[in-house]
């Protein structure tokens, strides 16, 4: 069973940059979809972004568009959220989950903290 840890996360100020990282236990996160979701205090948890396990095509919620990046690099095992620009309300905690032959993300990190300070 694949697992995810991510890393990354802390207390920036406005317009500065963090970079999430999710790591995979297994040498095959190149099987899966990937995807990060976040959830503020109060809110349900929201999409973000995600990368494909092919082509690494990538989507981005509109929210975050222009800001954030996604990557993935195969031979770490390790896809990536840069977020730069960061405002307030991009505080939450952020999770990486991913997806295999599933239609839902059914393998989940247990999140890393992002606070942006105004």
């Amino acid at each position: 069973q694949v697992q995810l840890v991510e890393s990354g996360g802390g207390l920036v100020q406005a317009g500065g940059s963090l970079r999430l990282s999710c790591a995979a236990s297994v040498n095959t996160l190149s099987w899966y979809d990937v995807g990060w979701f976040r959830q503020a205090p109060g809110k349900e948890r929201e999409f973000v972004s995600s990368i494909s396990r092919n082509i690494g095509s990538t989507t981005y919620a509109d929210s975050v568009k222009g800001r954030f990046t996604i990557s993935r690099d195969n031979a770490k095992n390790t896809v990536y959220l840069q977020m730069n620009s960061l405002q307030p309300e991009d505080t939450a905690v952020y999770y990486c989950a991913a997806r295999g032959l599933t239609a839902s993300y059914n393998i989940w990190g247990q999140g890393t903290q992002v606070t942006v300070s105004s």
